[in-house]
């Protein structure tokens, strides 16, 4: 009996070409495989160039904001802070923990200090921790000054509220933006 091509009997080929079926899936699965592997190369170059393409440089903000609330330290603290040696490569910086408001609109007491020894001058944003908003700002403090009072830029309501004081550092001569640290704060509103 011959076992070739019956074209009467669909079944019987089914079954007698079933390694032909087999290779059929077989390719089917090769060319899956090719495919998955294509995309996962894609995915992959594409996260590359994502990891690896250079940050864009943002010219607003990039530049050491003008004096706000600032003043200069006295001679006595001056004095003082003079008998340190200037280090560029050490930073200090003096901010009490709590600023307290009359109300979310009054001046109130808020303590920032850019030290003598600094080499840098500064500036101080004062962001809400729930909600990100900037509610305090002050400008550039050189060193050897300080603020001790400031107004917020965002009214707030009778209450105390978690946030981060970001210290925004820059050259003193290009006035560039060098870097930035961050430290805890309190803000409270008495009414």
């Amino acid at each position: 009996m011959n076992k070739g091509f019956d074209p009467r009997n669909r079944k019987k080929q089914l079954i007698y070409i079933g390694g032909l079926y087999i290779l059929k899936k077989m390719k089917q699965r090769k060319k899956t495989m090719v495919i998955i592997l294509l995309l996962i190369i894609f995915g992959g170059c594409s996260i590359y160039k994502m990891m690896n393409s250079q940050p864009k440089e943002i010219i607003s903000g990039s530049y050491l904001p003008d004096e706000k609330d600032a003043k200069k330290m006295s001679k006595e603290e001056r004095r003082k802070a003079a008998e340190k040696e200037v280090d560029e490569s050490k930073f200090t910086l003096s901010i009490y923990p709590e600023a307290i408001f009359k109300s979310g609109e009054s001046i109130g007491d808020i303590y920032i200090r850019n030290e003598v020894e600094n080499a840098y001058p500064i500036s101080v944003q004062i962001t809400e921790d729930n909600t990100g908003d900037v509610i305090y700002e002050s400008g550039a403090i050189q060193p050897g000054y300080e603020v001790t009072e400031g107004q917020l830029t965002k009214k707030l309501a009778k209450g105390k509220y978690k946030c981060t004081a970001n210290v925004s550092i820059y050259d003193p001569e290009t006035k560039k933006y060098k870097g930035q640290t961050a430290a805890e704060i309190e803000i409270e509103v008495k009414s």
